[in-house]
């Protein structure tokens, strides 16, 4: 009986390790719709930084507060997150426009970012209201 025990002990406690040692589920914490879903940490943490720093703000002013402290990086409850997909997607096309009219097929230097125009301000003074927006493709006077 006491062997039986030690057994079954000895089986539950190699169980119990096994699935200490596994690595947790990941767990999704995010809500990716531009940015890709295996972008790495590295990666996402420096596009983030550099949005802070191109529009002078911190996290939370894309980034819903949690109801439990912190911030919700997964919420869509700010409308600045949207506003950042469709400059991220703008952006986008912009370079890819720009490189599409160059020869060189090896540069990956984009012709614009969000400092380009932000500059350090969230909300950056609009000049020209009066101007016809150029729309690549459309060539038409």
């Amino acid at each position: 009986m006491t062997k039986a025990l030690l057994t079954v002990g000895f089986i539950a406690l190699i169980g119990a390790c096994l699935v200490a040692m596994r690595p947790p589920a990941r767990q999704q914490h995010h809500n990716f719709k531009v940015l890709p879903q295996n972008i790495t940490k590295d990666s996402l943490d420096m596009i983030m930084d550099h949005f802070k720093m191109a529009l002078g703000v911190k996290c939370g002013f894309c980034h819903a507060p949690s109801p439990t402290g912190g911030l919700d990086m997964a919420s869509d409850d700010k409308p600045e997150k949207e506003i950042a997909r469709k400059m991220m997607v703008m952006t986008a096309n912009i370079n890819q426009y720009m490189r599409s009219l160059s020869d060189d097929t090896t540069n990956r230097e984009e012709a614009v970012t969000c400092i380009t125009c932000h500059r350090g301000d969230p909300h950056p003074e609009v000049k020209y209201t009066n101007a016809t927006p150029y729309i690549p493709g459309n060539h038409s006077k």
